[in-house]
This record gives structure tokens, C-alpha cells and sequence, in this order.
């Protein structure tokens, strides 16, 4: 009964080495990392990476969508990174080279960057000459990195520091793992793919050219923007160059602008009419249109000058500001033709170039075509103020029309010059009532009583009159 019952407790001690020797063997070893199903052990060199002071490195690995791969390349056998300090990547790196890096355009170049500090297999800083040589006895040991399309990178030994292509080796050994090392280094590796793509971007050899675009056409019935009809690809331009050269019958730029010249090179009549029909369109200066067409021939006069070569400045007041004229103002021979004189600038200015004058200088005088008399624009509430006191006006409609030659800006009050605004605010004041002004004048006392106090006060006896005191 004995013998059975030790030959029982022989074979489950046996049976239990035998399992615990299988475990034991399916069990990795200490140096060893399992990788299963993209999970990386807590003591791997890329969790060592990402947690250690090499953080500027990490946050690119990141960007860069590289940490599957490295998870790959780490499952497969020991790595060797060479990581940048921070320091290299903060200030001496190139601003222009780090925006390439950082577009969203350029994600394989910075792939390409981050693989070429990667080399598969262990290289300690303590090995051989083998992989590091002194570079005046043995030319520099190439290594194969995790960069597909033969880039190498060439480790060496110089003045007794271990180099790694033009960086040098600062933290040998800065961090070591069961599968792989970490090597500080002083500078950036730069592959030549990448370094080429930077230089192409910025020498523009990249960058095409714009083509110029005409101006976009308004529908005048919607009052929208016409779409543009689509180009097919190698489809010849619309226009020919010779429409881009200087106007006239031969390549000779055009002559300066002047009254009474030879020719016209420009359509002022068309212009100007399609300036009166975008007021028209645009809405609210329906009144500043009839003036210029049936109640004065400003328009005609207009189109004239604009094909004579000149440029205006149109100050359109909308129709709430003409409604304040009154029957007096337009009655006048000649009133209407020198109230809208005064808003013709014979300059070509939008709104953003006279609000940076006036940003600029604070005070700009613009002539005007009611000569001698000038407007003066200043800014005024982040917008362009012109003329003086009770009659100014404000920018309210900017670039209305703007087609290179006439430009149409919207104000919401009429404009007189200086020395009309002065008798208007006269008059007002000489439509007051006019009031007395009483002044109390001191008594005088006459001749006698002046010698009867003279006479008592002689005696002493001033006092007794109260008219003396």
C-alpha cells in the first residue's frame, strides 16, 4: 500500500517538472519582446523613444503615421535610432525647411526623414571597428536604414567621436533596450530625396504659373455673378496675345492721355454707360443716374474725357442724400452741373488706397473738376471721411464700379466746398430772432449835488447824505 501510494506521488512530481519545463521554455526570455497583434511591451525601445527626452522626435514619429511601421520593424528584429536633440530641432533647424516638413503635401519627405534615423539591427556604441572605423584608417561603415531606395548612412570615427553622416554622436548609448539603442545626436539627418524636394520647392521650380483670369461679369437681370464656362485642358485662349500689348494699330505704347488727342484708344462712352447701369442695378442712386443722363450731359462729357485717356473718381451720393437737396440748390443755372463737378476726383482711387492715404496721412486734399475747389478726405470710424463739418460724408458703398478707368464710391450725404458751407451755416444762424440786450448804465449824479457833497465833506459832514457815500 506504501509503495503504491509513493509510486503515485513520484509520478505527479514528475508529471508537474514536465509541465513546468514547457512553460518555462514557451515562456521569452527577459531580453525578448513579444509583439502580437500590434501591442508593444512596456520595456521596447520605441516606448523608451516616445517617453524619453527626445520628445520633438516622438511628436514627428507621430505626424509622420510612422509607428506602425516601427512597431513592425522592432517586432522583427533589434533597431538602432539616432534621435536628434531637442535643442537641434527648435533653433538650428531651418524655419523654411520645417514648414516643408510640417505641410500636409510633404508627409512622405518627412516619412522618408524619420526612416533614414532608423537602422535595422543593434549597433552599441562599445562594438568594433567594424562599425564604427577611424575614418584616417578605413573608409566610413555604410548602414542600410529603414529608407527604401538605397540611402545609407555612413558611421565613422573622427578625432576620437563617433559620427554619424555630418552629426556627431553626443549621448552614446543614451537609451538601451532588449530590442534596440538610442543614440543622441547633435544635429538633424537630412537624406538627399528630401534635401532635393526642399530645394525644389524653394527655388519655385514647383510652382506653376497663374493664369490671368478676366474680371467677373454681372447678370443685370439676377444681379448675380455669372459662372464662368469651363476650359477644356490645352484649349487655346479666348484671346490672342496681341490683346495684351499696348493699344493701338502697332506695338508703340499708347500716347500720353491729353484733351484733343489724335486718337482714342479707350471706349469712355461704353464705360461710362456701363457705370450708369451698375448704379442702376446696385440700387439706391437712381437719382445721382438721372442727373447725369437727363438733367445735366455729365455723362456725354464723362465719356469723353475717359477716351481722351483720363481717369475719374466718381463720388455717387445715394438717393437719401439727394432727397435733402432742396428746389433752390437745383434751380440755379448751372447748379447741378457744379454740385456734381465737385464729386468728379480726376484720379483713379479705390477704397482701400484712399483709406491707406488717409491711415497714412490723416488729412489727403483730392482735386476736383469744380477747379480751383478740393475735397478733403480723412478717416473717420474705420472709414473715409470727406469735406468739412455738417456737409462731410462717409464712405458708405465702396467700389460700386471699378474697372480700371471710372471708379464708383458710394457716400450718404452731398458735398459742397468750404466757402459755400459757410454762408449755408451763416444763414441759419441769420433766420434766429434777434435779441435785445438791456445794459444797466450807472447813475450820475449831477453838477449841484456834486458841490453840496464836496462842501460837506470840507466840514466833515459828508455822511448825512446818502447820496455822498
Amino acid at each position: 500500500m506504501d509503495s503504491s501510494i509513493r509510486g503515485s506521488k513520484m509520478l505527479f512530481f514528475a508529471t508537474l517538472a514536465a509541465v513546468l519545463a514547457g512553460i518555462a521554455t514557451a515562456l521569452p526570455e527577459n531580453n525578448q519582446v513579444v509583439v502580437s497583434s500590434g501591442v508593444i511591451n512596456s520595456n521596447s525601445v520605441l516606448v523608451a523613444l516616445l517617453d524619453s527626452h527626445y520628445t520633438i522626435m516622438s511628436e514627428l514619429v507621430e505626424k509622420a503615421l510612422l509607428l506602425q511601421t516601427l512597431e513592425e520593424a522592432v517586432g522583427k528584429h533589434n533597431v538602432t535610432i539616432f534621435a536628434p536633440r531637442n535643442e537641434a530641432l527648435e533653433r538650428d533647424l531651418d524655419p523654411a525647411f520645417k514648414r516643408f516638413l510640417l505641410e500636409p503635401g510633404n508627409l512622405r519627405s518627412l516619412q522618408s526623414l524619420i526612416l533614414f534615423h532608423v537602422v535595422p539591427g543593434r549597433i552599441a556604441a562599445d562594438t568594433d571597428e567594424d562599425n564604427w572605423p577611424d575614418e584616417k584608417k578605413k573608409s566610413p561603415a555604410l548602414h542600410e536604414t529603414l529608407l527604401r531606395g538605397g540611402d545609407r548612412v555612413p558611421l565613422f570615427c573622427k578625432d576620437s567621436k563617433k559620427r554619424v553622416d555630418l552629426a556627431t554622436v553626443i549621448h552614446p548609448d543614451a537609451v538601451v533596450r532588449p530590442d534596440g539603442v538610442i543614440h543622441g545626436i547633435e544635429r538633424l539627418l537630412v537624406p538627399r530625396s528630401v534635401q532635393e524636394a526642399f530645394n525644389r520647392r524653394r527655388s519655385m521650380a514647383e510652382i506653376s504659373a497663374v493664369l490671368p483670369e478676366a474680371s467677373p461679369e454681372v447678370d443685370p437681370r439676377t444681379n448675380r455673378l455669372k459662372k464662368p464656362a469651363p476650359v477644356p485642358v490645352g484649349a487655346p485662349p479666348k484671346l490672342p496675345v496681341y490683346y495684351a500689348m499696348a493699344p493701338g494699330p502697332d506695338l508703340a505704347p499708347a500716347p500720353a492721355p491729353g484733351p484733343g488727342g489724335a486718337k482714342r484708344w479707350f471706349d469712355g462712352e461704353s464705360q461710362v454707360k456701363d457705370f450708369i447701369h451698375t448704379l442702376l442695378h446696385y440700387g439706391g442712386y437712381n437719382e445721382m443716374a438721372d442727373i447725369l443722363v437727363n438733367l445735366t450731359s455729365l455723362a456725354t462729357e464723362m465719356g469723353r474725357l475717359v477716351s481722351e485717356g483720363y481717369v475719374l473718381t466718381v463720388l455717387a451720393p445715394n438717393d437719401e442724400a439727394m432727397g435733402k437737396l432742396t428746389t433752390d440748390q437745383l434751380s440755379e443755372p448751372g447748379a447741378p452741373e457744379a454740385i456734381m463737378y465737385y464729386h468728379l476726383v480726376p484720379e483713379y482711387q479705390t477704397e482701400e488706397s484712399m483709406y491707406n492715404a488717409v491711415r497714412r496721412f490723416g488729412r489727403v486734399s483730392y482735386d476736383t473738376l469744380r477747379i480751383p475747389h478740393k475735397v478733403v478726405a480723412r478717416e473717420a470710424d474705420g472709414s473715409v471721411k470727406f469735406g468739412h463739418g455738417d456737409s462731410a460724408a462717409y464712405l458708405v458703398d465702396p467700389d460700386i464700379y471699378t474697372d480700371g478707368r471710372i471708379s464708383v464710391q458710394g457716400v450718404d450725404a452731398v458735398l459742397f466746398p468750404s466757402e459755400e458751407a459757410q454762408p449755408a451755416a451763416d444763414a441759419a444762424e441769420d433766420k434766429k430772432p434777434a435779441q435785445r440786450k438791456v445794459v444797466n448804465a450807472p447813475l450820475r449824479r449831477g453838477k449841484l449835488m456834486e458841490v453840496t457833497c464836496w462842501m460837506l465833506g470840507a466840514i466833515g459832514q459828508g455822511s448825512r447824505l446818502s447820496s455822498c457815500e
